[in-house]
């Protein structure tokens, strides 16, 4: 396969369709022609200040037209992109900024205001004010070959397992995402409505390969369910990437009705999509809806087309093609089919390693004994006969109660069927007598917690029975929107000793 060069791309759509738009983003937009030109400013100034090929470039900012410009701007001279994200702790950031080696970190204002400090021995240029910065009388070196082993980007892990790790993506890695883009009918008329920062892997498998193909990407820096309603219907957006938390509150809008929409194609990944508000996304929004399950790092993916497949709304699909998955057990033998276990994979598309640290990117592949190398998901989930996933729950987040494997997705399952229950998580605390206990979040205005758990607890199996459930305002969430879980888990004071 031909590895996709995606900043030539965009000098090809420069010329092909000059003013077509790119880029939207509030009341600023930008045509290729313009996009081309300033991307190429940006290289050329990076360039003369030193700036060479496999260097590392960092950005920490919000979304908007400069930031997708730099995107541009860093590749065309084979640099390494490195977003990191705004909502990092200091300590996060300077310990990402120096693990990447990048020496420049463009910033927006918040990002100056929250990091300069730590970045004292950095080069902190302004997002906010990238004409000052660039150097109208530098020069566009000319673009070098594509290497399609070389590294693309390198996208941090969120941090929430602990310290974030550099995920490094590869060129031809982005090719396959780009590809499959075409495939899932990506093309020069394609409007991708983004409201997931650019920072994150689940913008970009949306956000590049909508540019790669002459699209324009009209990105939303906060998400509002509100303001994404009239940005769909005034850009008549095709295509968007949603996390399922935002799916929910896009319907729950009270001014949903009042729009026009005209997907042709959504997404959703990066969470846990329950089916019945799969459902509801097909019957309420028109166009398709696929579910990636992946990982940032690669390794199989599963894809999932729920509009034809309206009775397998439980699971997550079935593998990519070219990609192969096996589902084992603790000792590393292969479980009998329908049998839970922890989801291992092969692609094409899989990361290079973990930027510094061979002896995690060691950890992260199990040795079958064959001598083959597969990529750990640290998830565990079932394949049903037709080859379909149905994903359980995290690895760290099964509990072990007295000897017995609890997964928290069985007893969420139960409580999302009580009325008045909007979203539930539950968690392993531990417990003198059992080792851990499960304990649930859950949201619920006006619900009555002691009641709600009694209910539970008379529809689950004795150990799978809560120990305490809490009502909370919100359960927390990364910026992608999964449930952080180990702050559910260290918010929890109560040692149980039931």
């Amino acid at each position: 396969m031909t590895c996709f060069d995606f900043p030539a791309a965009i000098v090809a759509h420069a010329v092909e369709r000059p003013d077509h738009i790119a880029i939207i983003c509030g009341d600023r937009q930008i045509g290729y022609a313009a996009f081309a030109t300033r991307a190429n400013a940006v290289a050329a100034t990076l360039a003369k200040l030193g700036t060479a090929v496999g260097d590392t470039v960092a950005i920490i900012a919000a979304s908007s037209v400069d930031y997708a410009v730099m995107w541009a701007g860093i590749l065309r001279l084979r640099a390494i992109v490195v977003p990191l994200a705004p909502s990092s702790t200091p300590d996060q950031i300077a310990a990402m900024v120096a693990d990447s080696g990048a020496r420049l970190v463009f910033v927006d204002a918040a990002g100056r205001a929250d990091f300069a400090g730590v970045l004292a021995d950095r080069d902190l240029v302004d997002l906010d004010d990238l004409d000052a910065w660039i150097d109208p009388g530098a020069s566009v070196p000319p673009m070098p070959p594509l290497d399609e082993n070389a590294a693309f980007n390198i996208i941090y892990s969120s941090g929430t397992t602990g310290t974030p790790k550099g995920i490094i993506q590869s060129a031809a890695m982005r090719s396959l995402h780009i590809i499959g883009g075409k495939v899932l009918g990506y093309d020069g008329d394609t409007v991708s409505l983004l409201s997931t920062p650019l920072y994150s892997n689940t913008t970009l498998v949306a956000f590049l390969p909508t540019l790669a193909w002459g699209g324009t990407v009209i990105l939303q820096p906060k998400f509002n369910s509100t303001a994404w309603l009239k940005l769909a219907e005034s850009h008549t957006a095709t295509y968007t990437m949603l996390v399922p938390v935002q799916y929910r509150r896009v319907l729950a809008d009270p001014a949903f009705d009042d729009h026009q929409l005209a997907f042709k194609m959504k997404f959703c990944t990066s969470a846990p999509f329950p089916a019945d508000l799969k459902a509801e996304v097909l019957r309420r929004m028109p166009g398709g809806l696929v579910e990636f399950f992946g990982m940032t790092e690669g390794g199989v993916s599963f894809v999932f087309p729920a509009h034809l497949h309206p009775d397998k709304l439980h699971t997550v699909g079935r593998p990519s093609d070219g990609h192969a998955v096996r589902i084992i057990d603790e000792d590393g033998q292969d479980v009998p089919p329908g049998t839970p276990g922890e989801i291992v994979g092969q692609s094409p598309a899989t990361m290079n390693g973990y930027k510094n640290r061979p002896d995690l990117t060691e950890k992260a592949f199990w040795t079958a004994p064959d001598g083959s190398k597969w990529l750990r998901t640290g998830d565990i989930g079932r394949i049903d006969s037709e080859g379909f996933l149905t994903l359980m729950d995290r690895a760290k987040d099964m509990i072990i109660s007295g000897g017995f494997n609890i997964y928290p997705s069985d007893i969420e399952a139960v409580i999302l069927t009580r009325p008045g229950v909007v979203e539930a998580a539950v968690v392993g605390v531990a417990s003198d007598r059992w080792g851990e206990t499960p304990v649930a979040f859950v949201v619920a205005p006006g619900g009555d917690a002691a009641a709600l758990r009694d209910s539970v607890n008379a529809s689950v199996g004795k150990t799978q029975r809560l120990a305490d459930l809490v009502l909370v305002d919100e359960l927390p969430r990364s910026h992608i929107g999964k449930v952080l879980k180990r702050e559910l888990r260290d918010s929890y004071s109560g040692l149980m000793h039931g």
